[in-house]
């Protein structure tokens, strides 16, 4: 009996060395299961409990790298180089070398498949430049998801002081993976992967053996126990679950299946998803905002609760710099400038027109011409110092014609007492000294020196005289605008009724060579869009460029007053020409529109 008592205390002392280490080395067990689609928690023990949360850590290491890669400050090929630090993190590794470089998207499969530590603190590094920088900003990212009893010491996992989190934390930071980046989430239900140095396969079983399951993330450790963070979907219902502390891998996979059959059982079938409050807000870049993505407050009169959400929007939109060889930001303002002295001319000339009687007509012309010719001469010179200049773009965008530039005339021919010269570009300009007292036909060498060095196109001629005539009243025959031509050597006052009127027309010289082949003339002329001058009037589609031409200048001559800062632009499409006024603001338009509506009941208001 006695050497049997022996054996026998000899047997239970044995006993207890085995079993009482397992029993001091178990976890604390923990688990959490939430219905993704709303957050609603159907299950829940010890969740609260701060536990070593082990590889379920690199969710976050990977919702952080997603998060990067959206906002740009890295990509999936940028080549990360290997630290020492890196490369000698303990098991699981992928094998990575110090001084090795590797792209950045097999870094990501190897933490998200294999649950490598080498390849987690490589791209820990790769983003904050070193591990402890990115742990505090793992927190700080926690703490914004409403992960409030999770701390970060590093990228990988592994056991370290402080290094805690909650089965209620990891189920959030997965329902956060799902729903933040879906694009990235199927990194999670692959079982296999090439990551570049090597083949990676999952340690995740329940991707295999549980119907609908498609992710998410194992771990463990001694200290943490064997965990699981996993999430499947059936019907339309999707699960998520946690457990933290598990005896094995069999015992937690099973517990995981359990949870899983627990939430598909207790979740309703059919629920309004309701998505994480701020998924918008993180994807866009304002995770770091200090108010955070959503706060609720119950505490306030009537107990209501109050929903503060922030909102991140672009509030300008700066210009981008100009490509070589294009206009810059001051000859754009030149241009402008041009444009509006020569719009300035035409409405001077439109409104001389209209207003003075037919015999005295000339008369008007010339001196509304001599009027505005300052301002003219001022933006022409400017226009030609900016082409001179660094910021010059080519000539070619500004000069529509090759020809001697005109001298123009003093602002006022009225107020000259003896006789003023009103030259235009000719070898030998033709004196004039119109006063306010003269006769019209005192102003007829001025517009005699108009017509013959305008250098008006034939066409522009033929437009003018059809829209004069229908303007007089006048019968308008197919020659009408033949005949006109031929008789403006004759009768060169008239020609000059016919000067181009828009920029589009106007002859700009000095800004070409005089030997450069003449190009074909357009319509319309840039101008700056500034001040809100994006919009524009369509006067309807007509079978030929030459009539959407006459209708334009007809509409010019006979609404100067709402549309003399407007530019004519014929736009060519497969179903006619069009015929635009453009340059206007929004208030302009619709003034012209509706004024054009009462006359001919055609027009159509365009915006930006």
């Amino acid at each position: 009996m006695t050497r049997l008592s022996s054996w026998v205390r000899q047997g239970l002392l044995a006993l207890c060395l085995v079993v009482m280490p397992a029993m001091v080395l178990a976890a604390p067990f923990a688990a959490y299961v939430m219905d993704a689609r709303t957050g609603e928690v159907l299950y829940e023990t010890n969740s609260g409990a701060r536990l070593h949360p082990a590889s379920l850590t690199k969710m976050m290491t990977l919702y952080i790298a997603f998060q990067a890669i959206e906002r740009g400050e890295i990509t999936l090929d940028t080549k990360v180089k290997i630290t020492s630090n890196a490369a000698n993190q303990a098991p699981s590794r992928i094998g990575l070398k110090p001084g090795q470089s590797i792209a950045l998207r097999y870094l990501i499969r190897a933490a998200a498949i294999k649950s490598a530590n080498d390849a987690a603190t490589a791209i820990g590094e790769a983003i904050s430049g070193s591990e402890p920088k990115f742990a505090a900003r793992m927190t700080q990212t926690a703490k914004s998801l409403g992960m409030n009893d999770t701390t970060f010491k590093n990228a990988n996992g592994l056991t370290a002081s402080g290094h805690l989190s909650t089965a209620h934390d990891m189920t959030v930071l997965g329902r956060r993976l799902f729903y933040d980046f879906p694009q990235y989430y199927n990194i999670f239900s692959r079982k296999s992967a090439d990551a570049g140095i090597a083949t990676v396969y999952s340690h995740n079983r329940i991707l295999s053996s549980y119907k609908g399951a498609d992710g998410i993330k194992t771990g463990f450790t001694n200290a943490a126990g064997f965990n699981l963070t996993a999430s499947a979907e059936r019907d339309g219902v999707r699960i998520v679950a946690t457990v933290l502390g598990g005896t094995s891998t069999p015992a937690r996979d099973n517990k995981m299946k359990e949870l899983l059959d627990l939430g598909f059982a207790r979740a309703p079938k059919n629920v309004k998803e309701k998505p994480p409050a701020s998924a918008a807000l993180m994807a866009s870049g304002a995770l770091d905002a200090p108010a955070g993505p959503e706060t609720t407050q119950d505490d306030e009169a009537g107990g209501a609760g109050k929903i503060i959400r922030m909102v991140a929007a672009v509030d300008r939109s700066p210009r981008p710099p100009a490509r070589p060889g294009t206009i810059s930001h001051d000859a754009d303002a030149v241009a402008a400038a041009v444009a509006a002295a020569q719009a300035s001319v035409v409405d001077s000339i439109a409104l001389a027109m209209a207003e003075a009687p037919a015999t005295t007509a000339p008369a008007a012309v010339a001196v509304a011409v001599a009027e505005e010719a300052p301002v003219l001469e001022a933006a022409l010179a400017e226009a030609e110092e900016a082409v001179d200049s660094p910021l010059a773009v080519e000539a070619e965008d500004f000069a529509l014609a090759a020809s001697p530039r005109p001298v123009l005339a003093p602002r006022r021919l009225a107020a000259v007492p003896e006789a003023a010269p009103v030259q235009m570009a000719t070898a030998e300009p033709a004196p004039v000294a119109p006063t306010a007292a003269a006769p019209a036909d005192s102003a007829l060498p001025a517009v005699q020196g108009f017509a013959q060095t305008s250098a008006v196109q034939p066409e522009t001629l033929k437009l003018a005289a059809i829209a004069h005539a229908e303007m007089q009243g006048q019968a308008v025959t197919g020659d009408t605008g033949a005949k006109f031509v031929q008789s403006t050597a004759a009768q060169p006052e008239t020609a000059a009724l016919a000067a181009p009127k828009t920029p589009g027309t106007m002859i700009l010289t000095g800004l070409a060579p005089a030997a450069a082949p003449q190009r074909e003339q357009e319509v319309v002329a840039r101008i700056s869009t500034s001040g809100g001058r994006n919009w524009s009037i369509n006067l309807g589609k007509y079978p030929s460029q030459f009539q959407a031409e006459r209708v334009l200048l007809q509409t010019a001559l006979v609404e100067s007053d709402t549309l003399g800062d407007a530019l004519r632009k014929v736009a060519h499409r497969p179903t006619g020409f069009e015929a635009n006024f453009v340059g206007l603001t929004e208030d302009m338009a619709t003034l012209a529109c509706r004024r054009l509506v009462a006359r001919t009941g055609k027009c159509e208001v365009v915006g930006p």
